[in-house]
Formats: structure tokens, C-alpha cells, sequence
């Protein structure tokens, strides 16, 4: 033992290593080590199980030269096959016998696997027999293991010549050994020949460890094809390396065979038959599967290569015994080679592999992270690994091979496998050198499966961004088994160009020795034979060059290349292409924070020519869409490049050159679109970045960078000032456009008066001292720019703190108040856009776009947040849940809030501050609707002008009845009112507009009637205006005829009904009934005015509905009803008539105080007086009916009838009319008492 340990190694490592084991062997327990997949199908196979080789230590032991199993077989005798042998003679006395019971115990497991049932009580037993029996050929093979290293001696020579017999057995049994051990490699043949029913057992998963014969035995089968190379290199290290012949092989069949030649020819069978296994299983593997589908069927075989390579590598380190590469070299080749050659490994005879290429890189592959386990079977990533890259040359010549032509699948998926082996092995720039002879010579090729579908298709990219993006995924850590589905072979080629840049070799860059190759490949003519597709290979190329190595020779060199294009050879698509790679080598420049200045002058002066010539293109349709494919392809490239930029100190500003100011004009929909959206990005990119560099400066900086703040800050002026010379203009043009501009206009021109509120100075200079007053001038308060431009620009602003501030600073009050004027023009516009036509108020909302409604809402809760419009609500009481509503029925709720703080105002002061301040929130609002008016419509147009203004004069009547506020109500009657249209009579006026004046009008009564109670300056006229106002309107609304429904919708009808003050509704009853006496009563002669029905009936109504009397209705209409009595023999008029007596009687019966009384009595007087003379039957009829009603009005009457009575008698000249009287008499015997002593007074009289 002590000899062993001094032979074990001179190095540390090794000594280290062994003293730990020999630590380590207290602890451990007996027991038998083995292959086993039960705890691997229990685990997932995530670590060997414990009896494993690498974990119980068996490998280590037997690498290290220390006893195979410390703990086992220290008994004096032990049982072998069911026998007892002394321990320590075994072998040698009965070496043979005891590999015939090895045999006969695997015929035994053999014939059990035939008797594999699937009863589960005679499946344990089988098992158990089974395991039994594995266990027992383990035990004998581990004890020859043991015996070699305790007990057998390196062969003694006395001096005599003269052995004891056991030493000669003794000195023979190395021989025989080996002629057992070959005996037995012979007997169990290769693994993958055995029968399909035990190679099966590989992918039984049982989860109650109990398994078949089949499973035994095939696991058996690799344990001893192991144990044979662990006893062979036990005896080797054993016998000091000596060469062991198998003296009686030889000479039975003159073959020569040794512990060497054996070791070797069992290592190369082993490798065959692993790789005949691994065959099998490729067949089932699709190329895009190949780095996820492993080469073993269980952690078994798994552990076997490892040992593997763990014994062949520690073997090569110290003789002659070739590596694992080499042997699995020699194995692959011999698959190339097959079947054309007759010397074919065994093995390989009956197994066909129909694409060696792949399969070999496939295995070299899954092999290579083997070397990462260490021999305890734990992986170490940081163990040193033995490349193979010779062989890997070969593999990848023959993947290039334009003769073989590998299909791009299995490029693909060769090219994977390179990646992932050049991630485990050393530096080796043969095979970029490959590789590019390849690609250079391909760069035309699409690189495409067609079987893959339209998903790989996309050979040339659509952005800069998405094609650098795309190579910046070869330079980084990458998910490579799922590179062949996102990245073609020419992709995963520029992967491991990236990853081999990145590492140095003995000091040296790899771009040094690679640079030259690279660009010799292209030259003019390579150049201009580059198609689209090879072109956008040739960026990829440089791109990827340009990220891991000098970016600024990359791109020069690259600028070179691209010169030796001719412009005749170069189309739209391809110029496009060509701009997108410039942009592409742009954003590395920034992601890098290199200065952008010079490449960014030549592309935007490329941009400048095609901008030009955009602007001159007009009709031909080819020419433009080419033009647009390269200017949005600029577009694009420069947003891409502000978003990207961190502080925008890069001269990006040499982007936005005068070539937009010959853009914009020339732009049309969609194009204009993208225009403004790109602009909308550059604004609010500058604005940030500004804003975080400002900060940065405020703080102050210690850095080492300490000076980019202010770098940065000139740059941004250069960038502000290239957007207002260059884009601000246009814009400024297109605010007042005949067509309704791009709601985009209105963003972007918010953006630009945000940008005048953070660098001021660089505004242009007619906007000058204060551009941010004159950019809401412009765009926000000016009245002729477009409702739907001015509401969505000042919803971006309202809300602003810090514009708020700014006017706050500069004195100026009269912001809000200006923006909410904004804001009443553009709910009153609404409709503005349009077509007049005949459309229910119902479809109204339909007819307003559903974005301009929307944005109307926001703005409409954005003016409500605004402070005078909070104190306004505030003091009026009204809550702020009224912004929910639509936008027209919050400007009505705003209109009556103004109204009531108005009201409740105490100091002339305060009132005329009011009168002020609502005067400017309206501004000229006729001139608001003055385009509905004009164009008769649209209906929806009109009813919302005639609405909101209506509210506006009854809510804001108080404030109307000042002499500041006066000038507009005369305006408003005038214009909404009293037009010239209205004023003609026997003219028609439209139907929108008339529905929209029969809606509104009881509004507008109302406000001026109690304007007319309030005014003391312009009381006389302001009458008179109402008066004519009623007067125009009473006969448009009068129906033909009465009818009960019809008369109820009269406006000035719902007027008089609504509830008003007292003072309000006795200046519209007496103006309207002194209207309708004096144009719609008057008789011409005996002849009735027309519609006198209905005008009646229009009085009877008010009666019923006022459920009063007033003076001016006894006064102005009773005499003109009691004449339509008289003279009137209609029917409908009569009764109508009477019901208006009859209320107005009662009326005054229920009236306060005499006065209505007297009132009547003198309007029957002076009825009595006028008609007794003609019409006294009629009179005396009415009369009776009015007896009914008041008889004391009648009594009181009396002398006066008399007396008309008598008049009538004297006028005529025929004395007493006795007809008259007795009619007389008739009526006065309906008044009682008083009415008996008047008919007794005339009867007396006839006496006399």
C-alpha cells in the first residue's frame, strides 16, 4: 500500500486529492458501486444517483491508485456465486471457474428477461431475482478489482528458478485475466446489439423501483462493459504498466493480446456502441430540436461517456492510450466512410446513418459538456475543457462544401452547434476563416427553410432599430436552441464572429488577424453585384463589426464601400435599405456616445436632394411613392435616434435640416401624419432630456463628467432652433387651412409652446419677447382657427402648472378667462363641419365626430379645474359633478352659474368686475355662430346656437340689463331675433331655423322682460324690442285654427307658463296682450281679423294656465272679446270668447282688492255704452251669461244700461222700443231685487 501511494503521483494536486479520499473512507458505507437510472427517473435526471461511479468515489479511487472498495471483502473468506472462497487465494486458484459462474449468472438473468410477465406480484419477483442476480456479478467483479489491488504481486524469479505452485498461478493470473476479461467482452457483445426488448429497458420510468429483467440486464451489461476497463487499468497501474500477454490466446490462435490492446479495442467498441445508441436516437431528432434532444436514453449512459472521458484523459496524460477525442474522432470518421470502406468498425455494420454531418456535429455537441463534470460527478464550469477543434474544422468544411450543398436547415443547425461548442472551448479563428469563405461568397442567399413559413421570410429589415437590434443579438448571451427558429445560418455565423471577437489570443485582438480577410472579400465589382438581400448582409456584417470592435474605422470603411455603388444600379428599395443601415450605424454612434455630426451631414443631405425633388413630384404616383419609401425611412431613422440618445449632446440637431421645410408643404394624409407624430416624439424627447440636464445643473456636478451638462444644454438650443426654423412655420400656416387640419396639428403645436416655455430663447423672432403668450394667441385664443384645433391644443396646456406660472410672472390675468372664451366657441362650433340638412335632434350627437366629442368632454372638465371657474361654481353652489355631463350642458350649468354669482354680488364694484369678466368670457359670440347663421344649418348647428344664447340672455339677464352688456343684447335680438328674413312678413323662413326659434324663444322672452323690469336707461326701447319680438313671432306660431295640442306648443305660450318672477310675468302678459290688441283683434269694419280663433284660443289658454286675472288682460283683451261676441257669429269664436269672459269675471271675483272689480265695470260700461244701441239683444244676452257669473256686476251696472237704453229710444226717435225692453227685462230678472226695482222704474215710466 505504502508503495502505491508513492507511486500514486509527484504532483500536489493528485496527493491532495487522495489524502481527502482517504478522509472520506470512514464515512462511507458498504457498498456495491453501479450504473442505475432508478433515482435518475425519480430526480429528473438532474445528478447521479448515489451508487453511481462518480458519486460513491469509485472513479476517483481507481484514478487516484487507492483501494477500489476500502470497506469491503476485509473478511477472511468471502461469498462468491452463492459459495465461499478465501478472500485472498480466490482468484488465483480458481480464476476461471469463477468467470464461468459470471456467465452462467448472466444466462440465468438472461433467460429471466424471457420470462417477463406482466402481473405485478410475479413482476416484484422477478425483479427481486433479477437484482440478485446483478448484484452477485457485480460483487465478483468489484472483488477481481479489489483482489488485483491488495493481493496480487508483480511476478517474483528466484534464484533457483524454483516457484511454490501457487506463486506460479500467482504469476499467471495476469495472463489469464486478460483472457477472461476478452473472453467475457466476447461473450456480451456490443450493447446495441443486444435484442430491442432489453435496449428498450433505457426509457422505463418506474417510479416504485421495481422493473423488469430487461432493465438488469442491460444496465448489467454496461457495468461490466466499465469494470473491464477499470480491471484493466487497475492491473496496469497494478503491474507498473508492464505489457501483459495473454500467453495461452496466443497460442491457440496466434492473435496477439494484451492488457493494452484489449483496453484500447474494448474502448473503441464501448465508443462505437455508445455512438451506434446515439444513432438510433438521432433519428427521431428534427434539426430545429438538435441542442435540446440529448444522446443519451438515461443518466447511465450519461455517466459512462463521462467516465469515459475521465479514464481515456487521465490514461493519455501518462502513456501512450489515445484521448477520448481521438477515439471519438476515429469512430465519427469511420461513419463518413461507411459503407464504402470493408474495414468498418463492428458495430457499424448493420447501423446506417443516413446524415453523418449532422450527427456528428450533433454528438460533438452534447460530448463537449461532459468535460465540465469533475470525477465526482458535480459540474464545474471553471474545470479546464479539452477542445476538438481540428475535427470541428473538418465538420465545418464539409457543412460549406458548395458541393455538398447542405440544405440551410442543417446549416442551421450546424452552425448552432459550432456556437455552442466555441462557448466551451478555447479561441480558434480557423473556423471564422471557414465560415466566411462561405458567407462572402453567399451574400445573396435568402438563408431561408422553406418549410418554416412566412415568419422566416423577412430577409431585409423595416427599421434601423429592428436591424440593429437584430445584430446586437449576435454580440450578446443568447438562447442558442432557439436560434434556428429566430436567426437564419448567416445570423448564427455573425454569433460566433461576435463571440470570437470578444476574447483575445495571447494578447493579440482577433480583429487584427482577421480584418484583412474580411475586407478583402469586397471590392467594386463584389459591390455592385450585391442584391437587396446581400446588401442588408453586407450591413449586418458591419454593424456587428461596428459594435464589438473599432466602430469609427467599421464605418469608414463601410462608407468606402458603399461609394463603389452606381447611382443607375441603386432603386428606391435599395436606397431605402442603404438609409436604414446609415441610421443603423448611427445609433451605435450613440449608443457609444461618440459625436454623430459627420455621418449624420451626409445622410441629411441626402435627405435634403429627395426632399426637393418630394416637393416637385406632384402627379407622377410611381415617383412619389418611391420618394415617400426613402423619406419616411429618414423619418424613421432620426426618431429612432432621439429616442435613443441620452442627452441629446451628440449633434442630433444635423438631422433636422432644411429638408422638412420643403417636406411639409408636399405632405398629404397619411404622409403629414407621420410627419407630425415624428415631430410630436422630437419635441417631447428635447423637453425631457432638457428638463433632466437643467436639474443636473441646478445640483451641480462633481463628476468626471462634470461638463456634459453644459454641452448638452448648447445642443439643445442647436436642436430648438432647428425645430422652430425648420417645422414651425408650416405649422403656423395651417391653423387657419379652408380644411379642417390634422388633430395632430393641435399636438404638436401644444409641443411647441411647451418648448417656447422652456427655451424661450430660441423661438423665432416674430414671436418674440414672450412666445409662449403668442403661441396661445396663435394657436389657442385666436377666434378664426378651427374649433377642434383649438380644444384638443388647449386641453394639452389648461392643466399646465408651470404654464400657469409663466403668465402668472408676466402679469398677465386674463388667461383664463381667454381660454374659457376659447371654450364657448368650440362647444358652440361643434357642428361646424356639418352638411346643412334636415336632421332630428335626436341623430344630433351621431353628427359630431365621436374623437371631437370626446375631446370637448375633457376639455370641458379641464376648463372646470381652472381657478376662476372653481370660485365661480363655488359661490353659485353648484357642483363640480357637472363637468361629467356633455359639454353643451355644462356651458348651460357654467352660463347659470355666472348668472347667480352675479346675483349674489353686493357692491357695485364687484357687479361691474362681474359684468367685465363675462363679457370676456364671451368675447364676440355672435361672430361664434354667425357660420350657422349664415349657411341656414345645420339643424343640430342651429338649435345649439339659439339655445345656449337663449340661457345665456334669461341666466345672464341681470348682467345683460347693464349698460356694458347692453350693445350685445341689442346685437343678439338683432341678429338672432329680428334679421331681415324675420322682419318680411309674407317670407317663409327655413324650418331648421324656425324649429330652432320655436325651441329657444320662451328663453329669450323671459330675459328680456326682466331686462325691461331692470334696465332704467333703455327701459322705453328695450319695451319696444320685446313688444316686436312678440309681435314677429306670435303670428309665425299661431296655428290656422285652434286645436288643443297645437296652441300649447306656442313658445310665447310656455313663456307666460314658465315659473318667473312676478314683475317678469306681468311685463310679458302686458306686452303680449297689448300686441295681440293691436295686430291681431283689430276688426276692419265689421270684418274679423284673421285666425281670430286661434288668437283666442292662445288667450284662453294663458287664462287657464296663469290661473289669473291681470289688469292688462282686462283692460287690453276683454273689450276686444266682448266686441268678437257682438259681431262674431262663428261658433267656435263665440264659445272661446265666452270661456275667456267667464275667466276673467271669475278672475276678478278671486283678485286682489277693487281694482280688478273697477276695472271691469268700466271695461262692461263702456262695452254697454258702445254696442246696447245696435246690438242690444246680443248685449243683454251677454250680460245674462255675465249675471250668472258676478250678478253685482251686473246690479252695478244697471243705471248705465238704462241710461244706454234710453239714449238708444231718444237717438231713434220712435219712443219706447218695446222689444228692447222687454229683452231688458229679461236681464234684469235675473238680478234679484235690484233688478225688480229696475223693472218696476220702467214700468212706471211706460205709465206716465
Amino acid at each position: 500500500m505504502e508503495d502505491d501511494f508513492g507511486a500514486s503521483s509527484t504532483t500536489s494536486p493528485f496527493l491532495t486529492e487522495s489524502l481527502e479520499l482517504a478522509m472520506e473512507v470512514e464515512n462511507e458505507t458498504s457498498g456495491l458501486s453501479c450504473f442505475s437510472c432508478a433515482f435518475d427517473s425519480q430526480n429528473g435526471g438532474r445528478r447521479f444517483s448515489a451508487e453511481s461511479y462518480l458519486r460513491s468515489g469509485s472513479l476517483k479511487r481507481v484514478l487516484l491508485r487507492l483501494d477500489p472498495s476500502p470497506n469491503d471483502y476485509e473478511e477472511n473468506t468471502v461469498e462468491l456465486f452463492g459459495f465461499q472462497w478465501a478472500t485472498e487465494t480466490a482468484l488465483v486458484e480458481s480464476c476461471g471457474f469463477l468467470f464461468g459462474l459470471l456467465r452462467q449468472q448472466m444466462y440465468k438473468l438472461e433467460n429471466l428477461v424471457q420470462m417477463s410477465s406482466s402481473d405485478f406480484g410475479q413482476a416484484a419477483h422477478l425483479h427481486s431475482e433479477a437484482e440478485s442476480i446483478r448484484h452477485q456479478c457485480l460483487k465478483f467483479l468489484h472483488y477481481v478489482k479489489v483482489f488485483i489491488f491488495r493481493y496480487l504481486q508483480p511476478p517474483k524469479v528466484e534464484n533457483d528458478g524454483m516457484l511454490h505452485p501457487y506463486e506460479e498461478l500467482e504469476a499467471q493470473l495476469p495472463s489469464v485475466l486478460v483472457e477472461e476479461l476478452h473472453a467475457l467482452t466476447v461473450h456480451i457483445g456490443h450493447l446495441c446489439e443486444l435484442p430491442s426488448n432489453v435496449l428498450a429497458a433505457f426509457t422505463i420510468q418506474n417510479q416504485a423501483k421495481v422493473f423488469p429483467p430487461s432493465w438488469h440486464l442491460l444496465h448489467l451489461h454496461l457495468d461490466i462493459n466499465w469494470l473491464v476497463l477499470e480491471v484493466l487499468h487497475v492491473l496496469g497501474e497494478k503491474l507498473k504498466r508492464q505489457v501483459v500477454y495473454a500467453n495461452h490466446f496466443i497460442n491457440l490462435t496466434g492473435e496477439n493480446l494484451t492488457n493494452i490492446s484489449l483496453f484500447e479495442k474494448h474502448c473503441g467498441n464501448l465508443i462505437s456502441d455508445l455512438i451506434s445508441l446515439a444513432i438510433n436516437k438521432y433519428t427521431k431528432v428534427r434539426p430545429s430540436e438538435a441542442l435540446t434532444s440529448s444522446h443519451y436514453s438515461c443518466t447511465c449512459i450519461k455517466e459512462l461517456w463521462i467516465l469515459l472521458i475521465q479514464l481515456l484523459d487521465h490514461k493519455n496524460k501518462g502513456s501512450n492510450t489515445e484521448c477520448f477525442w481521438s477515439l471519438v474522432n476515429t469512430t465519427l470518421k469511420n461513419i463518413f466512410e461507411w459503407p464504402s470502406t470493408s474495414e468498418s468498425v463492428s458495430g457499424f455494420q448493420t447501423i446506417q446513418c443516413k446524415d453523418p454531418l449532422s450527427f456528428s456535429w450533433w454528438i460533438m455537441t452534447h460530448l463537449a459538456p461532459l468535460y465540465q463534470f469533475d470525477r465526482n460527478g458535480n459540474l464545474d464550469e471553471k474545470k479546464q475543457k479539452e477542445s476538438n477543434w481540428k475535427f470541428v474544422e473538418e465538420l465545418l468544411k464539409k457543412s460549406t462544401d458548395t458541393q455538398t450543398r447542405v440544405l440551410e436547415e442543417h446549416l442551421r443547425m450546424h452552425l448552432q452547434c459550432c456556437l455552442t461548442l466555441c462557448s466551451f472551448w478555447d479561441l480558434n479563428l480557423s473556423i471564422v476563416t471557414i465560415l466566411w469563405d462561405y458567407y462572402s461568397k453567399n451574400l445573396n442567399s435568402c438563408f431561408t427553410v422553406p418549410w418554416l413559413g412566412l415568419k422566416d421570410l423577412a430577409n431585409v429589415s423595416k427599421t434601423s432599430l429592428s436591424m440593429l437590434e437584430l445584430v446586437k443579438r449576435c454580440c450578446c448571451e443568447q438562447q442558442i436552441p432557439s436560434l434556428f427558429n429566430s436567426s437564419n445560418s448567416y445570423f448564427i455565423f455573425l454569433s460566433i464572429l461576435a463571440q470570437i471577437m470578444k476574447e483575445e489570443n495571447n494578447g493579440v485582438h482577433p480583429w487584427k488577424q482577421l480584418k484583412g480577410r474580411i475586407y478583402s472579400k469586397f471590392h467594386r465589382k463584389r459591390m455592385q453585384e450585391l442584391t437587396e438581400v446581400g446588401l442588408q448582409n453586407f450591413f449586418n456584417l458591419f454593424l456587428m463589426l461596428a459594435i464589438v470592435t473599432e466602430t469609427e474605422d467599421i464605418v469608414s470603411r463601410m462608407l468606402d464601400l458603399l461609394d463603389f455603388l452606381t447611382p443607375s444600379s441603386i432603386t428606391a428599395s435599395r436606397r431605402a435599405l442603404i438609409w436604414r443601415g446609415h441610421f443603423a450605424f448611427l445609433l451605435i454612434y450613440v449608443e457609444k456616445n461618440m459625436d454623430i455630426g459627420a455621418l449624420a451631414e451626409k445622410i441629411s443631405n441626402a435627405f435634403h436632394e429627395k426632399a426637393k425633388e418630394f416637393l416637385v413630384t406632384k402627379n407622377d404616383y410611381t415617383q412619389r411613392q418611391n420618394l415617400w419609401t426613402l423619406l419616411s425611412t429618414y423619418i424613421d431613422g432620426v426618431q429612432e435616434v432621439f429616442e435613443t440618445s441620452c442627452y441629446l449632446s451628440l449633434s442630433e440637431e444635423k438631422l433636422l435640416n432644411d429638408g422638412f421645410t420643403m417636406l411639409l408643404p408636399a405632405c398629404r394624409g397619411a404622409e403629414l401624419s407621420m410627419v407630425l407624430n415624428f415631430l410630436q416624439v422630437v419635441l417631447a424627447r428635447l423637453r425631457s432630456v432638457h428638463e433632466r440636464v437643467s436639474r443636473a445643473l441646478q445640483v451641480g456636478n462633481a463628476a468626471p463628467d462634470a461638463q456634459l451638462p453644459l454641452v448638452a444644454k448648447e445642443h439643445h438650443l442647436a436642436v430648438a432652433s432647428a425645430l422652430w426654423r425648420n417645422f414651425f412655420p408650416y405649422l403656423k400656416s395651417q391653423r387657419m387651412s379652408q380644411t379642417l387640419p390634422s388633430p395632430q396639428l393641435a399636438d404638436t403645436a401644444a409641443g411647441f409652446t411647451l418648448l417656447a416655455l422652456d427655451i424661450p430663447s430660441k423661438a423665432l423672432s416674430d414671436l418674440q419677447p414672450q412666445p409662449v403668450l403668442s403661441m396661445m394667441r396663435l394657436f389657442g385664443w385666436d377666434d378664426m382657427v378651427w374649433p377642434q384645433l383649438v380644444s384638443r391644443y388647449l386641453s394639452h396646456l389648461i392643466q399646465n402648472s408651470s404654464l400657469c406660472e409663466a403668465f402668472s410672472s408676466m402679469g398677465y390675468t386674463s388667461y383664463e378667462a381667454l381660454t374659457v372664451r376659447s371654450w364657448f366657441r368650440c362647444v358652440l362650433q361643434m357642428f361646424l363641419d356639418q352638411p346643412s340638412g334636415a336632421l332630428a335632434k335626436t341623430d344630433a350627437e351621431r353628427t359630431v365626430g365621436k374623437a371631437y366629442m370626446e375631446q370637448l368632454t375633457e376639455m370641458t372638465r379641464l376648463i372646470f379645474k381652472l381657478s376662476e371657474v372653481e370660485d365661480i361654481l363655488l359661490k353659485a353652489n353648484v357642483g363640480q359633478s357637472i363637468f361629467k355631463q356633455d359639454p353643451k350642458n355644462a356651458l348651460v350649468q357654467f352660463i347659470k352659474a355666472v348668472g347667480r354669482t352675479y346675483s349674489g354680488l353686493q357692491t357695485l364694484t364687484e357687479k361691474s368686475a362681474m359684468v367685465a369678466k363675462t363679457l370676456e368670457y364671451l368675447g364676440d359670440v355672435l361672430k361664434y355662430v354667425k357660420p350657422y347663421l349664415k349657411a341656414k344649418g345645420p339643424p343640430e348647428g342651429l338649435q345649439l346656437t339659439y339655445w345656449i344664447i337663449g340661457c345665456l340672455v334669461k341666466f345672464c339677464a341681470p348682467i345683460l340689463a347693464t349698460s356694458k352688456a347692453q350693445q350685445l343684447l341689442f346685437r343678439i335680438v338683432d341678429c338672432l331675433l329680428l334679421p331681415h328674413a324675420v322682419l318680411q312678413q309674407d317670407k317663409e323662413l327655413p324650418v331648421a331655423l324656425l324649429s330652432a326659434i320655436q325651441e329657444s324663444l320662451p328663453l329669450y322672452l323671459q330675459g328680456l322682460s326682466f331686462i325691461c323690469c331692470q334696465s332704467q336707461t333703455q327701459g322705453a326701447y328695450l319695451n319696444q324690442l320685446l313688444g316686436s319680438v312678440i309681435r314677429h313671432y306670435f303670428g309665425r306660431f299661431l296655428p290656422s285654427s285652434p286645436t288643443v295640442p297645437g296652441a300649447g306648443q306656442h313658445p310665447l305660450l310656455t313663456a307666460l307658463g314658465s315659473s318667473i318672477t312676478a314683475p317678469q310675468l306681468l311685463r310679458l302678459r302686458k306686452t303680449t296682450s297689448h300686441v295681440i290688441r293691436e295686430n291681431y283683434l283689430q276688426f276692419k269694419g265689421h270684418a274679423p281679423p284673421p285666425r281670430l280663433a286661434s288668437v283666442l284660443a292662445f288667450i284662453l289658454e294663458v287664462l287657464r294656465r296663469t290661473q289669473s286675472t291681470e289688469l292688462c288682460d282686462i283692460d287690453l283683451v276683454l273689450p276686444a272679446v266682448l266686441k268678437c261676441l257682438v259681431l262674431v257669429n262663428e261658433l267656435q269664436v263665440k264659445k272661446i270668447s265666452t270661456d275667456i269672459v267667464q275667466y276673467m269675471v271669475e278672475g276678478c271675483q278671486a283678485g286682489s282688492g277693487g281694482e280688478h272689480a273697477t276695472q271691469l265695470t268700466s271695461v262692461f260700461r263702456q262695452f254697454i255704452q258702445d254696442y246696447t244701441a245696435v246690438y242690444d239683444h246680443r248685449v243683454f244676452s251677454i250680460l245674462e251669461t255675465v249675471a250668472v257669473l258676478d250678478q253685482t256686476l251686473v246690479t252695478s251696472l244697471i243705471p248705465t244700461i238704462t241710461q244706454s237704453l234710453k239714449d238708444s229710444e231718444h237717438k231713434q226717435g220712435l219712443g219706447r222700443n218695446a222689444a228692447q225692453r222687454e229683452a231688458y227685462k229679461r236681464l234684469l230678472s235675473h238680478l234679484a231685487e235690484a233688478g225688480q226695482n229696475e223693472i218696476l222704474k220702467l214700468e212706471n215710466e211706460a205709465d206716465e
